[in-house]
């Protein structure tokens, strides 16, 4: 073959190996990077994982961690699964095994764990080494840069800048630490009633070596103590009770949030107050805020959509926190917002968002000035069409009113009330029209009426006890001789009270009642009468011989014991919060003088009265508010009549058929009245023959019981 033929060969062997090569370089760049091999070992308690690469890679992968299930995730980005295996069993330590899945240009590899466990990331030439923390062992940190020169060496270990303590709005301690830069590795353990935190290869100044007594904050956190501990600095949060913590660090800033937790017996479990998301750990250095917005996206399982005005980048390290508040925290530190519709989040800056939902209302304004105007006639059935007159904005006259707060309708919307017929005639755009409709849907219905029965008893029981005495004496003939003796009186005869003829007779005295005389006795007190009842008496005479007789006595007595009962049952139906009122009695009239000396006669009620206001609850009892008077005629004055009154007046909530004691007025009353002869009425046993004694005992009370009942409805039982 001559020279210029192989030249030929070998340039046309070229031209056709251009566009294979091109080919091969472009699936190179889609590809940059792959996963070869994953293994692990033990060390310790710690189990550290090799994930072997293709080539060395740039930067350490996006990780997160889930507590239930126990989970770490790590996303490989621009990476494909070269192992040739989705799965791989490990078992060693905490890790039970690893599970790989491709999508599109990314790689997400998965550790299923035993339990939650902290780790690390690390790269080591062309591998990426995760150590996994064992129960009780500390992750060791592992450098993944490369070797120091002397002058980094020499140069002065970081240290924190700033250490506060402050109460949230919910109850929280926050203990808020400002680190020297947002790669400090920070390791957070809860132990006990105590939370661990450890600021890796940090250094701690003079000035923040103390301790924080917390306890006048009224947070569950009584102490922060801060200690150097080797080259590292170690934080102790004390604190009692029942609460939880969670961890999360906004750039330079690290935040432990230790809650209260306010248990419910109801419930199996509670979480933070606020958030209830499925709890998460992230670790991010310098990511994207897409990224961490996807990545809360995969854990959550919603769509979020995030403006093409988002953007920027943030370093965010989360420790057990809800993925809820996880999203919040990165919210609020781009100065972000969201709205929510389903399963779909928008996410865009907080003055996007707002301008667009002005212009969304303002549009919305301009269609209904646009819109045409529909008419429809409604018909009440059971409220008046006069009450919706407030409604739409309508005077008597039926012309709108200059107040429009209470106005449903749009401003080139009318409305006409017809009170003959109960009709709506209303003209609107569709969306007010719709409105009023389910505005009547929700007015328009029959209430409810309740049966309020009241039962008022009075009793009474009363005793009364009278007794009294009357002694006469009288002696016909003379105490010595016959005829002759003391010659007191006309006819020379002695008489000292006697019951025949009387003192007055012997005396010659001058009759006061015809030829009767009414002073027959030296005592006179007998027993009073009881409610016009006369007492009865028994009398008798001692030394009585033929027509003369020496001494009378006359002994009278009475006794009575009366009990009563007065019930009133008054009974009215009215409407859910009607006023019902009925009432029984008389008028007794009673004189009333006017300022010029003139008298007219005015009439009072003595009434058995009752006014309630019953008020159905959502749950089926009743409120009451209950006036109840019952008046009766008491003594007769000059004026007129007096008027006993008794009346009870409050308000209380009745289960429906349920019966309340509203109150009781109870009187007792004991009088005892003696009239006696001086001296005389004093003397042991006969001095009941000189005096008179009256016993009076009498007991009232008054029970007022109410029963509400509401009455069935008799057209949703039809129905």
């Amino acid at each position: 073959m001559t020279p210029f033929a192989m030249m030929n060969l070998k340039r046309a062997i070229g031209t056709m190996l251009v566009p294979v090569l091109l080919a091969l370089g472009g699936a190179a760049n889609a590809q940059e990077n792959a996963i070869e091999s994953i293994s692990a070992n033990q060390q310790g308690a710690n189990v550290v994982v090799n994930i072997a690469m293709k080539n060395a890679p740039s930067k350490p992968p996006l990780g997160f961690a889930i507590t239930n299930p126990a989970r770490i995730a790590l996303d490989f980005g621009a990476t494909s699964n070269a192992t040739g295996k989705s799965a791989q069993e490990i078992n060693l330590g905490e890790v039970r095994g690893v599970n790989v899945v491709q999508a599109g240009e990314r790689t997400r590899l998965v550790m299923n764990l035993k339990r939650p466990a902290p780790y690390t990331t690390a790269i080591q030439g062309n591998s990426v080494v995760v150590t996994v923390a064992g129960a009780g062992a500390a992750v060791a940190q592992t450098a993944a840069a490369p070797v120091s020169t002397p002058a980094q060496a020499a140069a002065p270990r970081q240290t924190l800048r700033n250490l506060d303590f402050r109460r949230g709005s919910n109850g929280e301690g926050r203990v808020v630490v400002d680190l020297p830069n947002n790669a400090v590795a920070v390791d957070v353990r809860q132990i006990g009633n105590k939370v661990q935190v450890d600021f890796m290869n940090t250094g701690l100044p003079e000035t923040l070596r103390r301790r924080l007594d917390v306890t006048d904050f009224g947070t569950p956190v009584q102490r922060v103590t801060t200690s150097a501990n080797g080259g590292n600095v170690r934080m102790i949060i004390e604190a009692n009770g029942q609460w939880e913590q969670s961890v999360y660090q906004s750039d330079t800033q690290l935040v432990v949030a230790v809650r209260p937790v306010k248990e419910d017996p109801n419930k199996l479990a509670s979480g933070p107050q606020g958030y209830r998301g499925e709890k998460i750990s992230f670790d991010f250095q310098n990511i994207e805020v897409r990224a961490a917005l996807q990545a809360v996206a995969d854990i959550s399982g919603l769509n979020i959509i995030a403006s093409d005005s988002v953007s920027g980048s943030l370093t965010l390290r989360l420790k057990d926190v809800p993925w809820d508040q996880a999203l919040d925290v990165i919210l609020q530190s781009k100065g972000l917002d969201m709205r929510k519709n389903g399963t779909v989040i928008w996410i865009a800056p907080k003055e996007e968002l707002l301008v667009k939902e002005k212009l969304e209302l303002e549009q919305r304004a301009q269609i209904s000035d646009l819109e045409p105007l529909k008419s429809e006639i409604f018909q009440l059935n059971y409220q008046k069409a006069e009450s919706f007159r407030t409604v739409f904005g309508l005077d008597a006259t039926g012309a709108a009113t200059t107040d429009t707060r209470n106005r449903v309708l749009s401003k080139r919307g009318s409305a006409i009330i017809d009170p003959r017929t109960n009709q709506l005639f209303v003209t609107d755009i569709a969306s007010k029209i719709e409105d009023i409709r389910l505005l009547i849907q929700k007015t328009d219905v029959a209430s409810k009426q309740v049966l309020i029965e009241a039962r008022l008893v009075e009793a009474n029981d009363g005793f009364s006890r009278n007794l009294g005495a009357k002694i006469g004496f009288n002696d016909m003939r003379a105490l010595r001789g016959g005829d002759q003796g003391f010659g007191i009186g006309g006819n020379n005869r002695v008489a000292i009270g006697g019951n025949l003829l009387g003192v007055g007779q012997d005396t010659l005295q001058t009759p006061d009642k015809g030829d009767a005389y009414t002073n027959t006795t030296m005592v006179n007190l007998p027993a009073a009468a009881i409610n016009g009842i006369n007492p009865s008496s028994i009398a008798f005479s001692l030394f009585s011989s033929a027509d003369n007789r020496f001494l009378n006595l006359e002994l009278s007595a009475l006794e009575a014991d009366g009990k009563g009962k007065i019930i009133s049952s008054p009974r009215v139906v009215t409407e859910d919060k009607m006023v019902a009122v009925i009432e029984q009695g008389i008028e007794l009239p009673y004189q009333v003088a006017s300022s010029s000396g003139a008298t007219s006669i005015e009439f009072k009620k003595a009434n058995l009265r009752l006014e309630v206001i019953p008020q159905i609850t959502p749950d089926g009892n009743v409120v009451l508010e209950v006036d109840v008077s019952k008046d009766s005629k008491g003594d007769e004055t000059r004026a007129g009549f007096a008027i006993n009154t008794q009346h009870v007046k409050t308000k209380v909530m009745v289960e429906n058929g349920g019966t309340v004691v509203l109150g009781g007025i109870y009187q007792q009353t004991e009088r005892t009245n003696v009239s006696k002869v001086p001296l005389l009425g004093d003397v042991p046993v006969l001095g009941y023959l000189f005096k008179t004694q009256g016993r009076e005992s009498a007991k009232t009370e008054l029970l007022v019981f109410i029963t509400p009942k509401i009455v069935a409805d008799r057209m949703t039982s039809g129905r």
